[in-house]
Protein backbone atom coordinates (compact mmCIF):
# COMPACT_ATOMS: atom_id res chain seq x y z
CA UNK A 1 0.00 0.00 0.00
CA UNK A 2 2.99 2.26 0.89
CA UNK A 3 4.52 1.79 -2.10
CA UNK A 4 1.33 2.54 -4.17
CA UNK A 5 0.47 5.61 -2.98
CA UNK A 6 4.09 7.10 -2.79
CA UNK A 7 4.26 6.14 -6.63
CA UNK A 8 0.68 7.49 -7.33
CA UNK A 9 1.51 10.83 -5.56
CA UNK A 10 5.17 11.04 -7.48
CA UNK A 11 2.93 10.47 -10.64
CA UNK A 12 0.85 13.56 -9.67
CA UNK A 13 3.73 16.07 -8.66
CA UNK A 14 5.72 14.79 -12.26
CA UNK A 15 2.38 15.88 -14.04
CA UNK A 16 2.68 19.37 -12.43
CA UNK A 17 6.26 19.96 -13.08
CA UNK A 18 6.20 19.00 -16.42
CA UNK A 19 8.04 22.42 -18.41
CA UNK A 20 5.79 24.03 -20.74
CA UNK A 21 8.67 24.77 -23.01
CA UNK A 22 8.79 21.06 -23.51
CA UNK A 23 7.44 19.86 -27.09
CA UNK A 24 3.76 18.52 -27.20
CA UNK A 25 3.88 18.79 -22.84
CA UNK A 26 0.73 20.05 -20.85
CA UNK A 27 1.02 21.31 -17.14
CA UNK A 28 -1.63 19.63 -16.18
CA UNK A 29 -2.85 21.26 -12.04
CA UNK A 30 -4.38 19.84 -9.58
CA UNK A 31 -7.93 21.12 -7.87
CA UNK A 32 -7.76 24.71 -6.30
CA UNK A 33 -7.94 24.67 -2.32
CA UNK A 34 -11.31 26.42 -2.56
CA UNK A 35 -12.65 23.33 -4.77
CA UNK A 36 -10.63 20.76 -2.68
CA UNK A 37 -12.34 22.69 0.21
CA UNK A 38 -15.58 21.85 -0.86
CA UNK A 39 -15.36 18.11 -1.03
CA UNK A 40 -15.19 15.65 1.91
CA UNK A 41 -14.82 11.93 2.67
CA UNK A 42 -17.02 10.53 4.60
CA UNK A 43 -16.21 6.58 6.25
CA UNK A 44 -19.37 4.55 7.57
CA UNK A 45 -19.08 2.30 10.32
CA UNK A 46 -14.92 1.55 9.22
CA UNK A 47 -14.09 -0.86 12.09
CA UNK A 48 -10.45 -1.21 11.46
CA UNK A 49 -8.46 1.95 13.00
CA UNK A 50 -5.56 1.33 10.86
CA UNK A 51 -7.68 1.51 7.45
CA UNK A 52 -9.11 5.13 8.84
CA UNK A 53 -5.67 5.43 8.72
CA UNK A 54 -4.76 4.76 5.93
CA UNK A 55 -7.79 6.75 4.23
CA UNK A 56 -6.11 9.84 6.22
CA UNK A 57 -2.90 9.07 4.11
CA UNK A 58 -4.50 9.00 1.28
CA UNK A 59 -6.42 12.17 1.56
CA UNK A 60 -3.00 13.88 2.38
CA UNK A 61 -1.34 12.81 -0.60
CA UNK A 62 -3.67 14.59 -2.52
CA UNK A 63 -4.57 17.31 -0.38
CA UNK A 64 -7.86 17.09 0.19
CA UNK A 65 -8.50 17.50 4.45
CA UNK A 66 -12.26 16.94 4.98
CA UNK A 67 -13.09 14.10 6.88
CA UNK A 68 -16.45 12.51 8.54
CA UNK A 69 -16.47 9.18 10.36
CA UNK A 70 -20.10 7.86 11.20
CA UNK A 71 -20.67 5.05 14.17
CA UNK A 72 -16.90 3.83 14.01
CA UNK A 73 -16.25 0.50 15.75
CA UNK A 74 -13.61 1.23 17.40
CA UNK A 75 -13.45 4.94 20.06
CA UNK A 76 -9.97 5.35 19.79
CA UNK A 77 -9.58 5.65 15.71
CA UNK A 78 -7.96 8.84 15.94
CA UNK A 79 -4.63 6.87 17.46
CA UNK A 80 -4.46 5.08 13.88
CA UNK A 81 -0.45 4.85 13.64
CA UNK A 82 -1.09 3.94 9.77
CA UNK A 83 -1.82 7.61 9.41
CA UNK A 84 1.39 8.53 8.77
CA UNK A 85 1.75 12.71 8.15
CA UNK A 86 -1.79 12.78 8.23
CA UNK A 87 -1.99 13.00 12.34
CA UNK A 88 -4.02 16.29 12.45
CA UNK A 89 -6.60 15.16 9.47
CA UNK A 90 -7.68 12.66 11.72
CA UNK A 91 -7.54 14.76 15.08
CA UNK A 92 -9.56 17.59 12.70
CA UNK A 93 -11.87 15.03 11.57
CA UNK A 94 -15.81 15.12 12.44
CA UNK A 95 -17.16 12.15 14.08
CA UNK A 96 -21.05 11.66 13.98
CA UNK A 97 -23.58 8.90 14.62
CA UNK A 98 -25.99 8.88 11.43
CA UNK A 99 -24.88 9.05 7.65
CA UNK A 100 -27.75 11.94 7.19
CA UNK A 101 -25.74 13.91 9.61
CA UNK A 102 -22.55 13.33 7.79
CA UNK A 103 -24.07 14.35 4.14
CA UNK A 104 -26.73 16.88 5.59
CA UNK A 105 -24.90 20.29 3.45
CA UNK A 106 -24.03 18.30 0.57
CA UNK A 107 -25.40 18.69 -2.76
CA UNK A 108 -24.02 15.72 -4.52
CA UNK A 109 -23.64 12.88 -2.38
CA UNK A 110 -21.87 10.18 -4.01
CA UNK A 111 -21.72 6.46 -3.07
CA UNK A 112 -18.72 3.92 -3.76
CA UNK A 113 -18.77 0.19 -4.14
CA UNK A 114 -18.91 -2.46 -6.96
CA UNK A 115 -21.75 -3.84 -8.70
CA UNK A 116 -21.05 -7.16 -8.11
CA UNK A 117 -23.73 -9.08 -5.80
CA UNK A 118 -25.83 -5.47 -6.19
CA UNK A 119 -28.71 -4.18 -7.18
CA UNK A 120 -28.29 -0.26 -7.75
CA UNK A 121 -30.95 1.34 -7.57
CA UNK A 122 -29.77 5.12 -8.40
CA UNK A 123 -27.38 5.78 -11.52
CA UNK A 124 -24.07 4.19 -11.93
CA UNK A 125 -21.07 6.07 -12.70
CA UNK A 126 -17.91 4.06 -13.32
CA UNK A 127 -14.49 5.60 -11.54
CA UNK A 128 -12.99 6.40 -15.00
CA UNK A 129 -16.24 8.87 -15.18
CA UNK A 130 -16.12 9.89 -12.05
CA UNK A 131 -13.98 13.50 -12.15
CA UNK A 132 -16.64 15.12 -14.89
CA UNK A 133 -19.33 14.69 -12.64
CA UNK A 134 -17.42 16.16 -10.03
CA UNK A 135 -16.27 18.96 -11.88
CA UNK A 136 -19.76 20.38 -13.01
CA UNK A 137 -20.79 20.12 -9.18
CA UNK A 138 -18.00 22.23 -8.19
CA UNK A 139 -18.54 24.62 -10.62
CA UNK A 140 -22.20 25.22 -9.76
CA UNK A 141 -20.46 26.08 -6.19
CA UNK A 142 -21.64 23.05 -4.98
CA UNK A 143 -20.18 20.53 -1.91
CA UNK A 144 -19.91 16.95 -2.02
CA UNK A 145 -19.49 13.76 -0.52
CA UNK A 146 -17.57 10.97 -1.44
CA UNK A 147 -19.01 8.09 0.94
CA UNK A 148 -17.42 4.60 1.41
CA UNK A 149 -18.99 1.59 3.55
CA UNK A 150 -17.28 -0.93 6.33
CA UNK A 151 -14.63 -3.09 5.50
CA UNK A 152 -16.86 -6.38 5.51
CA UNK A 153 -19.70 -5.81 3.53
CA UNK A 154 -19.34 -2.18 1.87
CA UNK A 155 -22.36 0.42 1.96
CA UNK A 156 -25.93 -0.80 2.39
CA UNK A 157 -28.96 -0.17 0.85
CA UNK A 158 -30.08 1.98 3.18
CA UNK A 159 -27.01 3.95 3.23
CA UNK A 160 -26.81 4.27 -0.80
CA UNK A 161 -30.73 5.85 -0.52
CA UNK A 162 -28.75 8.85 0.81
CA UNK A 163 -26.83 8.78 -2.44
CA UNK A 164 -27.25 10.55 -5.66
CA UNK A 165 -25.04 8.35 -7.36
CA UNK A 166 -22.91 4.95 -7.25
CA UNK A 167 -19.11 5.39 -8.29
CA UNK A 168 -18.71 1.84 -9.47
CA UNK A 169 -14.31 0.98 -8.54
CA UNK A 170 -14.36 -1.65 -11.37
CA UNK A 171 -12.63 -5.53 -9.56
CA UNK A 172 -12.38 -8.31 -10.97
CA UNK A 173 -15.41 -10.46 -10.40
CA UNK A 174 -13.57 -13.19 -8.53
CA UNK A 175 -12.27 -10.83 -5.91
CA UNK A 176 -14.48 -7.90 -5.75
CA UNK A 177 -13.95 -5.85 -2.40
CA UNK A 178 -11.04 -3.70 -1.71
CA UNK A 179 -9.29 -2.19 1.25
CA UNK A 180 -10.83 0.55 2.49
CA UNK A 181 -7.60 2.69 2.39
CA UNK A 182 -6.92 1.30 -1.09
CA UNK A 183 -9.86 2.54 -2.24
CA UNK A 184 -10.38 5.86 -1.18
CA UNK A 185 -7.03 6.04 -3.07
CA UNK A 186 -7.72 5.41 -5.94
CA UNK A 187 -10.94 7.24 -6.21
CA UNK A 188 -8.96 10.48 -4.94
CA UNK A 189 -6.26 10.01 -7.40
CA UNK A 190 -8.92 9.92 -10.42
CA UNK A 191 -10.28 13.40 -8.76
CA UNK A 192 -6.53 14.99 -8.53
CA UNK A 193 -5.12 14.10 -12.04
CA UNK A 194 -8.62 14.51 -14.10
CA UNK A 195 -10.55 17.25 -12.21
CA UNK A 196 -9.31 20.27 -13.22
CA UNK A 197 -9.90 23.82 -12.25
CA UNK A 198 -11.74 25.58 -15.04
CA UNK A 199 -10.19 29.56 -14.88
CA UNK A 200 -12.24 30.45 -18.58
CA UNK A 201 -15.09 32.61 -18.17
CA UNK A 202 -18.12 31.53 -19.17
CA UNK A 203 -19.25 32.52 -22.58
CA UNK A 204 -22.53 34.83 -23.16
CA UNK A 205 -24.20 31.74 -24.58
CA UNK A 206 -23.41 29.48 -21.76
CA UNK A 207 -26.40 28.18 -19.76
CA UNK A 208 -26.99 29.45 -16.39
CA UNK A 209 -25.33 27.22 -13.29
CA UNK A 210 -28.28 25.36 -11.57
CA UNK A 211 -27.35 24.69 -7.73
CA UNK A 212 -28.56 21.74 -6.26
CA UNK A 213 -30.58 21.76 -3.07
CA UNK A 214 -28.65 19.76 0.25
CA UNK A 215 -28.90 16.18 1.24
CA UNK A 216 -30.56 17.80 4.70
CA UNK A 217 -33.34 20.02 2.58
CA UNK A 218 -34.46 17.01 0.84
CA UNK A 219 -34.69 14.72 4.04
CA UNK A 220 -36.79 17.56 5.71
CA UNK A 221 -39.29 17.74 2.12
CA UNK A 222 -39.09 13.56 1.74
CA UNK A 223 -40.31 13.60 6.12
CA UNK A 224 -42.88 15.95 5.56
CA UNK A 225 -44.10 13.99 2.36
CA UNK A 226 -44.52 10.99 4.38
CA UNK A 227 -46.44 12.75 6.95
CA UNK A 228 -49.21 13.93 4.26
CA UNK A 229 -48.81 9.89 3.02
CA UNK A 230 -49.82 8.90 6.70
CA UNK A 231 -52.62 11.55 7.07
CA UNK A 232 -53.80 10.76 3.78
CA UNK A 233 -53.31 6.75 4.76
CA UNK A 234 -52.03 6.58 1.44
CA UNK A 235 -50.31 3.41 2.72
CA UNK A 236 -50.28 0.79 5.53
CA UNK A 237 -47.76 1.85 8.60
CA UNK A 238 -45.84 -1.14 7.95
CA UNK A 239 -44.57 0.24 4.34
CA UNK A 240 -43.27 3.41 6.72
CA UNK A 241 -39.97 2.22 5.89
CA UNK A 242 -39.65 1.23 2.68
CA UNK A 243 -41.85 4.54 1.44
CA UNK A 244 -39.17 6.65 2.99
CA UNK A 245 -36.45 4.77 1.65
CA UNK A 246 -38.09 5.21 -1.83
CA UNK A 247 -39.04 9.05 -1.37
CA UNK A 248 -35.37 9.51 -0.87
CA UNK A 249 -34.24 8.10 -3.49
CA UNK A 250 -36.78 9.80 -5.96
CA UNK A 251 -36.11 13.25 -4.74
CA UNK A 252 -32.61 12.68 -5.55
CA UNK A 253 -33.42 11.99 -8.65
CA UNK A 254 -34.92 15.25 -9.33
CA UNK A 255 -31.84 16.94 -8.91
CA UNK A 256 -34.40 19.89 -7.32
CA UNK A 257 -33.07 23.56 -6.53
CA UNK A 258 -33.22 25.48 -2.83
CA UNK A 259 -35.76 27.17 -4.73
CA UNK A 260 -38.06 24.07 -6.34
CA UNK A 261 -37.41 22.63 -2.94
CA UNK A 262 -38.99 25.56 -0.71
CA UNK A 263 -42.24 25.44 -3.45
CA UNK A 264 -42.76 21.88 -2.84
CA UNK A 265 -42.23 22.10 0.71
CA UNK A 266 -44.90 25.20 0.76
CA UNK A 267 -47.09 22.62 -1.38
CA UNK A 268 -47.04 20.02 0.83
CA UNK A 269 -47.51 21.49 3.97
CA UNK A 270 -50.35 23.15 2.91
CA UNK A 271 -52.03 20.04 1.94
CA UNK A 272 -51.40 18.59 5.05
CA UNK A 273 -53.08 21.68 7.24
CA UNK A 274 -56.06 20.66 5.19
CA UNK A 275 -56.24 17.17 5.94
Amino acid sequence: MTCCLEYMGSEVAARQTVSSSTPGSTIIPLLTPEQRDRISVVLVSPRNPLNIGAVARAMANFGFSHLTVVAPYEPHWREARSAIGAPELLANAFEVTTLAEAVRNCTLVLGTGTVTHRKPEQPIIRLDELAPVVSRELENAGTISIVFGPEKHGLTREDLSFCHNLVEIPTDSRQPSMNLGQAAAVCLYELAIRCFPNDEKPSASAPPKMLRTTSGNLDVLADLIQQVMLASNYSPRNMQAANRHDLRLMLRRLNLTPADQRRILGLFRRILRRL
